[in-house]
């Protein structure tokens, strides 16, 4: 009989070697690499055309029971899931230690719990007296929430296949559960895999939403094996920094409803609270028009969010190093801006050193916040502050040349909405939104010399 390979499994990526050692080569985590339980050896080739149960198929057309989505009570949450919780699914929700997502479950969990439907809340982190005193912090420890702690899975779906599936189910966290029928300790890749297996199978067949906490690495990633992001219908990121009141909930995947849609919380002494208008939140304070400031009109799945994007140009005696520092943006992005100002421009950033923010400790991503950076860089290198109630959004390209972005219109509106009376974009990006004046800009130069006030 061939004797069996043994294989390793690193704990950070879920990469396989085929022998240990001490750092694993796709990633360089050090003493991660764990060996993982054997597969099956099959020494001759079995028949799988018989002895299985047959399985029911219907027609795609066919009319059936439509699935209603369950609201959370928590209108940000059910906007970032695409309308409520679906009934069957399997959600993954990931963040940083600290950040909230307990927080943010158990006022979801109480909220349902109140409207008369079922909802378990297990915790393999905290014991039930643990999670009563938050609750009791929260103000919705008179909530009908049924709460346990546990961390085994053969419990866990014993008791609940002894009742009425619930509504909700909450996980608190993957990484805590433990199945007896795998090998190996808790948060392991073959343990996360397993245990969140007969979990997800459990929803399906019951029709129970089911919501997993999961660990971040250092990196932001979900802890465990990338195959669990595949397995369930809906990854949830948490976001938001320790020093900034505000949390963003952020749709990474979801087969129910649009990808990157938000939802923004507000930390405060009772919990969570909803953020209805979030730009106001992250343009609060500013009472005047500065240098350096400029204002863009973010688009996050289908709401668009106003920032305020600052910029510093500090000048530095020759000889001296400049540093370029990023905060809420991509660094390789800025250098390039900054080497299509120097080189299309004429402008000089070599000898100064160069301070980016995003201001509320928001992140951006798209790639329209080109043209509002360039701006706020350019109005720093001046020393002007830019024209008041202005919005700035475009795509520059290597050419200088300012190129179109999605939803313009609906940036603007935005935009207008909160008293703006001008919007800096592409040319034939913008359209007519109320008394609102578009302004548009074919080249970064067109936009150097509108702020150096030279046009």
């Amino acid at each position: 009989m061939a004797k069996t390979k043994r294989k390793y499994v690193c704990q950070a990526c879920g990469t396989v070697a085929h022998r240990w050692q001490g750092q694993c080569a796709e990633c360089a985590e050090w003493n991660s690499l764990v060996e993982d339980a054997p597969a099956t050896v099959f020494s001759q080739k079995h028949d799988l055309s018989s002895g299985g149960r047959a399985i029911t198929f219907v027609d795609l057309n066919q009319p059936g029971h439509e699935l209603t989505r369950r609201t959370t009570g928590l209108a940000e949450f059910d906007r970032a899931l695409g309308g409520g919780l679906v009934p069957g699914s399997a959600i993954l929700m990931g963040g940083d230690p600290g950040i909230g997502k307990s927080t943010l479950l158990l006022q979801a969990a109480a909220s349902i719990a109140k409207s008369g439907q079922q909802v378990v809340y297990v915790s393999g982190e905290e014991a039930a007296g643990q999670v009563r005193m938050r609750a009791s912090r929260l103000g919705v420890a008179d909530a009908p929430l049924k709460l346990a702690s546990s961390t085994s899975v053969r419990d866990i779906l014993t008791t609940l296949g002894s009742m009425d599936a619930p509504a909700l189910l909450v996980i608190d966290s993957i990484q805590t559960m433990h199945s007896d029928t795998i090998e190996g300790a808790p948060g392991t890749v073959s343990q996360v895999r397993g245990c969140a297996f007969e979990l997800i199978r459990y929803a399906k067949e019951s029709g129970t939403a089911l919501v997993l906490v999961g660990h971040v690495t250092k990196d932001g990633n979900i802890a465990g094996p990338r195959v669990l992001e595949h397995m369930v219908d809906v990854v949830m990121s948490f976001e938001g920094e320790r020093s900034h009141q505000y949390r963003i909930l952020r749709a990474l995947k979801n087969r129910f409803g649009a990808v990157d849609e938000i939802g923004v919380f507000a930390m405060a002494g009772q919990g969570l609270e909803e953020v209805a208008n979030p730009s106001m939140l992250f343009l609060s304070g500013r009472d005047q028009p500065l240098a350096g400031s400029a204002v863009f009109p973010a688009l996050e799945g289908t709401r668009p969010v106003l920032v305020e994007v600052q910029a510093l140009i500090v000048r530095l005696q020759s000889g001296a190093t400049p540093r370029r520092a990023v905060v809420g943006w991509d660094n390789g992005r800025l250098a390039m801006l900054l080497a299509v100002l120097e080189s299309r421009c004429g402008l000089n950033f070599s000898s100064a050193e160069v301070y980016l923010n995003v201001a509320g400790g928001y992140r951006l991503s798209d790639p329209a916040a080109d043209l509002a950076v360039a701006a706020a860089l350019v109005s720093a290198l001046a020393d002007k502050p830019l024209p008041e109630n202005s919005v700035w959004f475009g795509e520059v390209s290597l050419a200088g040349e300012i190129r179109p972005v999605a939803h313009a219109g609906l940036r603007l509106r935005e935009a207008a909405k909160l008293g703006f009376s001008t919007g800096c974009g592409p040319q034939n990006g913008g359209e007519k939104v109320g008394k609102m004046r578009y302004a548009p800009v074919d080249r970064l130069g067109k936009l150097v010399d509108r702020v150096m006030g030279t046009s």
